[in-house]
């Protein structure tokens, strides 16, 4: 299912102010309650002061604990305490009673014990009817009534403003500063008090913004460039690594993003054609000019008018770079500019810093990097101004074109100034809100576009300090505070530091709860996508915290709009990811990885299970129909199926009294709810705890295929899919499907096949995994033959349904058809399959002639040739195995081929993938024969091979070439001169996508090894790259997860090169190759240390080992004599518990042997 959020629920009304989290939480949909200061004062008599609770608590520390402005005095009785994790409300517990564990005992018994009123969904409770009475029986255990709870505090309610200025009386303090002694202090003076470092940094970038940017100025300060000190725990070293993994692959809020400049320009209809001449740009000088025309022409309706205005805005940039980019800067901040003309020059001057394609994007910063500093300063200058602006439009452009600068000049230390810059307009009192908005939304486009290791930790305690401050309570604004919570997010990564101090950490974890129970969906929203980027981020310190978490994302799941209340869910998916990972990742018997387990889905159980089951009854109605629905049910479902993963068994006697219960209630969406649980915990539990209710429930599942409603049928089929795939593997001994339940199965997979086509598609799916099961089953395989000619003629009838609304249907089909005749028994099944094929060939050959008009029209043909080029390959594979029917491909090959060679004229890459690989399994299945296919095939294999933009077709076509070679042998000489010229290109390329790379490698070796000593004019040209590619293998970053399986790959490939090559010459010229032996054995040994090496590249590296002295014999006696690690390498093979190593490296250990005596 793919994720997209549904639009929220109707905005419910909330309360203006904060909460008192010592009394109990409410649920969402309270109203709005009057604040009574004199009850707040009741309901605490433990007064605590501002500057204890409320202060901002970054970048002031000397050492942990001790602020610097108090110095040696935090030591003695006055030690600052460390501010306490937020608390749950009273009468709260993280661990339920037994009473209300027990599922069988009424949720509304035992209220007057516990002294408060949940919402805990009994009918008796008042819920919001929008009355003004509708929460007056909310009391606390305290005495605190529903009107006190607007006050949000840690571990007791803190003054309002009010009562501040009570205070303020009390003392007879007039309005100066407050003193020391006094002991309260009001929320302005918190910032004023506890901000030095960011107020510092602040006041220097506003005395040097008056100035033009100075490289010595860059440089000065070598302290600002080190890295705050890493922790080096296990607990910290997963914090780092989770770190790298976030930068790789992040999963941000989606911001508000740019269109591409591209030919085509956005044409308001307000906008008259306005016709210009070419215009000349001078070609030096740094002078602004005036490109506003030029703008607005180019977004003109007219073609030839935006033709003209395209070309103007080209030349102009390629002639003048700084002064385009300068022009542009001026036409975005000026107020008096149309916006239609700001907003294209917001879009092309963030395009003329970024590329989504690599070498592109480079080639853009080197650009910029070129560029006078004085003149960069112009323009960084004019867009920080931008900020003030008041069109919304020109404030987001610039903040995303500020953030695109600092992504290139930040790692470089080159705009020291820039936080500090930022910072001035939250600092600095009378900013209006709109500008303090603006300088969030740039810090959390910054802070998403750099890396954590780009700022020193002053830097990070400022923008912290900023971002902070602007998502407190105190804030009146409701779009600063959610820019503020925005910001939060993208600059979690940062905060490692603040996150090992308990103060910091403390203080960050109560602002998100605060935002978390704001009055604004949005901001809730924000907040609870900060607590799932912290859940997966910083999981070890969480433990405090749980109990609050537990409570907000309770009630948010509860009773909040949907936005939030996925957010909420997903907070807990999160969770269970990270235990997941910990419980597969980490060493079972380490004493630090124990620790770090903290088992938060274990001891939240009880209560989170019935929690995310109730959302499994809130479906839409139409979210089978509709691709990309995400709603609450389905996120509900996700989440248990991950809860189930990570603990197991225990999540079945919670889960299954919900099923029994719903499973046949009239309702649908019980019916519905009932199914999806059940097939949510499929995977996880042990197979002894799930056997006996699947064989028990499999009849029940099989019938309501046959239910009236279609969700139930849709969610039943998945359900279905899910058994066979887990729970369906007589190659293991355990299957819940038997002979004499299989014929029904297969019936009623038949005649649902036949329903609606969200429905079809799941069977699919349940046949795909039905067929799979029966892969290598031996003498189990042959159940399936007989049911073989039904699924091959019905799945290809449901791929020629003209009902499906797009393609997927029909893929979903051809999909499950290449499963079911893989795995078939190919020794029963070979008749149908030979006569499968035909078909297949002329519904290929139909498409060919379907005549094209539209755009959408060239892309179902591409679609249908894929999928019908997918199942020729299949098929070709099959037959091809078997010495027995492979005569039945050679026969046919001719026509394949023709097929083949029409289908690449239709020019579409999803297609000539496809058709690549089934031309890699004819050259396996003709070889030799093949060489009469290459004079015609060639030039669509040098086509692949230059494919640079579509790297997955140039990654195909190197395989491929790979086959050919294996196949044809020497018969391959007359193309190699190309071939290799255009693997050699293709390595040096900048722009091809590194994965095709080590491909290339191993497909050198195959075409050596096809050649022999004919290889010998490209070895001068093959060696040095190889040579290239392994100093690059030892310089990989192994912190990087990506980086280390990528050096496995250009390993492993390398050393099937020399493989190749090695047994290529190894019965002539062999002496050209002993220049090359040191070098290889040195990179043999190198990685031998690799602690990070996979087994394919220690496979790979003993059978090389092995290789050196089949091929070059004595020559090489004295070479491994000085290589002891060599030998210590292969001795750790010798020793393996892999056979097929062992095997190896007992091979290489005799070829060794026999050339050193």
């Amino acid at each position: 299912m793919e994720k997209e959020e549904k639009a929220a629920l109707n905005r419910r009304k909330w309360p203006a102010g904060k909460l008192n989290l010592n009394a109990p939480l409410l649920s969402t949909r309270r109203t709005i309650g009057v604040n009574r200061l004199e009850d707040v004062q009741n309901a605490n008599s433990v007064r605590v002061s501002w500057d204890k609770f409320e202060r901002i608590p970054f970048s002031w520390e000397q050492t942990p604990g001790k602020p610097k402005e108090r110095g040696e005095e935090s030591d003695g009785e006055n030690a600052e305490e460390i501010i306490p994790p937020p608390k749950p409300p009273p009468g709260c517990r993280w661990l339920p009673t037994e009473e209300e564990a027990d599922p069988k005992r009424d949720s509304c018994e035992g209220e007057a014990e516990r002294g408060h009123d949940y919402d805990d969904g009994c009918e008796g409770d008042v819920e919001d009817d929008g009355g003004v009475g509708a929460h007056e029986d909310w009391k606390g255990g305290d005495g605190v009534s529903s009107n006190e709870l607007d006050i949000f505090s840690l571990a007791q309610s803190v003054e309002t403003v009010d009562s501040w200025k009570e205070l303020r009386r009390k003392f007879g303090i007039e309005n100066g500063d407050m003193e020391e002694g006094i002991g309260c202090h009001s929320p302005s003076f918190m910032i004023q008090r506890f901000l030095p470092d960011a107020k510092a940094l602040a006041a220097a970038a506003s005395s040097s913004s008056s100035t033009s940017l100075k490289k010595d100025l860059i440089n000065s300060d070598d302290e600002k460039s080190k890295k705050h000190p890493k922790s080096s725990s296990v607990c910290q070293q997963r914090i780092d690594s989770r770190l790298d993994r976030r930068e790789r692959k992040r999963k941000k809020r989606p911001l508000i993003t740019l269109d591409l400049l591209v030919a085509s320009f956005w044409c308001p209809k307000q906008l008259k054609s306005i016709h210009l001449p070419i215009v000349g740009f001078p070609c030096s000088g740094t002078m602004a000019m005036e490109i506003t025309q030029i703008l607005l022409a180019a977004q003109s309706a007219d073609a030839k008018v935006r033709t003209d205005a395209e070309s103007n805005l080209t030349r102009f940039r390629d002639q003048n770079l700084p002064s385009f980019l300068l022009s542009l800067s001026v036409e975005l901040s000026n107020e008096g500019k149309p916006m239609e003309s700001r907003r294209l020059a917001g879009i092309v001057l963030k395009n003329s810093l970024d590329a989504k394609e690599a070498s592109r994007k480079e080639h853009l910063v080197q650009q910029w990097l070129t560029i006078d500093s004085s003149f960069k300063s112009q323009i960084k200058n004019l867009l920080l101004s931008t900020l003030g602006s008041s069109v919304q439009d020109a404030i987001h452009t610039a903040a995303q074109v500020i953030a695109k600068i600092a992504s290139i000049e930040i790692p470089r230390k080159e705009w020291p100034e820039l936080i500090g810059s930022l910072l001035v307009n939250m600092t600095q009192p009378h900013r209006p809100a709109s500008l303090k908005q603006a300088t969030l939304e740039t810090l959390g486009y910054v802070c998403e576009e750099i890396s954590h290791r780009d700022l020193v930790q002053d830097e990070v305690n400022s923008i912290l300090t900023a971002v902070v401050q602007g998502m407190n309570v105190t804030e009146q604004n409701p779009a600063v505070r959610l820019a503020a919570v925005r910001a939060l997010y993208n600059a979690l990564d940062f905060a490692q530091t603040n996150f090992e101090n308990e103060m910091e950490r403390n203080y960050i974890m109560k602002v998100i709860c605060e935002a978390a129970v704001a009055k604004e969906a949005e901001i809730r929203q924000a907040a609870y996508e900060c607590l799932v980027s912290i859940a997966s981020t910083y999981y070890e310190v969480l433990d405090p915290y749980m109990q609050t978490i537990f409570e907000l994302t309770s009630n948010a799941v509860k009773g909040d709009q949907e936005a939030v209340a996925l957010q909420a869910v997903e907070f807990w998916s999160s969770i269970c990811d990270e235990e997941i990972e910990l419980q597969e990742y980490e060493a079972p018997n380490s004493e630090d990885s124990t620790a770090s387990h903290s088992h938060f889905i274990e001891k939240a159980l009880p209560t989170l299970i019935p929690m995310l089951l109730e959302t499994l009854l809130k479906q839409d109605e139409d979210q089978d129909q509709e691709d990309g629905i995400w709603n609450l049910a389905m996120a509900g479902g996700t989440c248990l199926g991950l809860i189930a993963r990570t603990v197991g068994d225990a999540v079945v006697p919670l889960v299954m009294p919900f099923v029994e219960a719903n499973i046949l209630k009239p309702e649908w969406r019980s019916r519905e709810a009932a199914t999806y649980a059940f097939g949510s915990i499929i995977e996880g539990p042990s197979i002894e705890k799930l056997s006996p209710m699947v064989n028990a429930g499999l009849d029940f599942l099989l019938n309501a295929m046959n239910d009236v409603n279609s969700h139930v049928k849709d969610t039943t089929a998945w359900t279905l899919s899910r058994i066979f795939e887990l729970l369906h593997n007589p190659a293991t001994g355990f299957t819940v499907i038997t002979p004499s339940n299989l014929q029904r199965i297969v019936v009623v997979l038949l005649q649902s096949i036949k329903d609606a086509p969200h429905v079809a598609e799941k069977v699919c799916a349940a046949i795909y995994y039905l067929a799979q099961g029966y892969e290598d089953a031996g003498p189990s395989s042959s159940q399936l033959t007989p049911f073989l000619p039904d699924l091959v003629g019905c799945l290809i009838a449901t791929a020629d349904r003209t009902d499906g609304s797009d393609s997927k249907l029909r893929s979903s089909a051809y999909e499950t058809l290449n499963e079911v005749v893989r795995c078939s028994n190919l020794t029963e099944t070979s008749g149908i399959i030979a006569q499968l094929l035909p078909v297949i060939m002329t519904k290929l050959g139909q498409t060919i002639e379907l005549q094209i008009i539209t755009s959408d029209d060239r892309e179902r043909q591409g679609d249908l040739q894929a999928s019908l080029c997918g199942v020729i390959q299949v098929i070709i594979q099959k037959l091809s195995s078997d010495d027995g029917t492979k005569p039945i491909i050679i026969q046919a090959a001719d026509q394949i081929m023709m097929l083949f060679l029409k289908v690449f004229a239709c020019r579409c890459s999803t297609v000539h993938e496809e058709a690549m690989l089934a031309i890699g399994a004819l050259a396996y299945a003709t070889g030799p024969e093949f060489a009469k296919y290459m004079p015609e095939f060639y030039k669509y294999l040098e086509m692949g091979l230059q494919n640079f933009e579509e790297y997955q077709v140039c990654a195909i076509s190197v395989g491929v070439v790979g086959d050919i070679s294996r196949a044809l042998e020497d018969k391959v000489l007359p193309y190699c001169d190309g071939i290799m010229t255009h693997l050699l290109k293709d390595l040096s390329s900048s722009e091809l996508h590194r994965s095709v790379k080590p491909p290339i490698f191993s497909c050198f070796g195959d075409i050596a090894l096809a050649i022999g000593e004919n290889f010998e004019k490209y070895i001068n040209y093959a060696m040095p790259m190889m040579q290239s590619a392994a100093e690059v293998c030892a310089q990989i970053d192994n912190s990087d997860e990506e980086m280390v399986d990528y050096g496995n790959q250009l390993r492993r490939s390398i050393f099937e090169a020399y493989s190749g090559i090695l047994q290529g010459f190894q019965n002539s010229k062999s002496d050209l190759l002993m220049p090359h032996a040191p070098h290889l054995l040195q990179f043999i040994e190198v990685v031998a240390k690799d602690h990070h090496r996979d087994e394919g590249v220690t496979k790979a590296a003993v059978a090389v080992l092995g290789d050196i002295a089949d091929a070059l014999g004595s020559n090489v006696k004295t070479l491994y004599k000085d290589r002891a690690l060599c030998m210590e390498f292969l001795n750790e093979c010798l020793q393996s518990d892999d056979e097929q190593l062992k095997e190896t490296a007992v091979w290489t250990q005799g070829m060794i042997g026999r050339v050193c005596g």
